[in-house]
């Protein structure tokens, strides 16, 4: 998978061919979750690089289901925070954005929204990254998010996000989510969980792109 997409050579081929020199995104770490209470990447522990040797980074999200017993009237957010300090807190202060697009299984309710409930202004909380999972045994989430030159110590943190969920009433949803850690340090642990209970399964792979 090449880290610098050149112009498609067929135009009607759907071929996509990388640049001569271009760079590649190499595995970091892989974390699966069972029963798990969040998934955490710590730089300098168990084989986790999140430092200088990386100017961008992607956390892929497969199948991320919640352990909580179906329940229509009840849902949770996925989220996610950076730390500063080697992950002995996780509360990097950010400004974000974020909107959402839905269907629903039976064909309606298709719509365009932006979240004003999810985003943050200069808050130190766990951004919301999938809202309202829905907890059915075939209900996941899925997706990635690219973080930006964490071991900056001039610049701020930026980050953005695509999610697919299944919302707990079988609407297809997906969550665009983007922002900033609004800090000058360098950013060296990311944290996944869920607001309430456990990670019952599903993966998160980290990669970091070769320049």
């Amino acid at each position: 998978m090449s880290g610098i997409i050149a112009q498609n050579t067929l135009d009607s081929s759907g071929l996509i061919k990388a640049q001569a020199g271009g760079g590649a995104w190499n595995f970091i770490k892989k974390l699966t979750a069972s029963a798990s209470s969040d998934l955490s990447f710590v730089d300098g522990t168990s084989d986790v690089v999140l430092d200088s040797t990386y100017k961008e980074y992607i956390f892929t999200f497969n199948n991320i289901h919640s352990d909580r017993t179906f329940d229509v009237a009840y849902s949770l957010d996925f989220q996610f925070n950076m730390s500063i300090d080697s992950g002995s807190n996780y509360n990097v202060t950010k400004t974000t954005t974020i909107f959402r697009s839905q269907h629903s299984e039976a064909g309606g309710d298709a719509s365009l929204a932006y979240q004003t409930d999810k985003d943050l202004a200069q808050s130190t909380a766990f951004q919301a990254l999938g809202l309202y999972v829905g907890t059915e045994s075939d209900n996941s989430s899925s997706g990635y998010l690219h973080l930006f030159n964490p071991s900056s110590d001039v610049f701020v943190k930026h980050f953005i996000c695509t999610l697919n969920s299944v919302y707990s009433n079988n609407f297809n949803r997906e969550y665009f989510i983007a922002g900033y850690g609004n800090t000058t340090s360098a950013v060296d642990a990311v944290q996944f969980k869920f607001t309430a209970d456990e990670i019952d399964a599903g993966d998160i792979c980290l990669y970091g792109l070769t320049t």
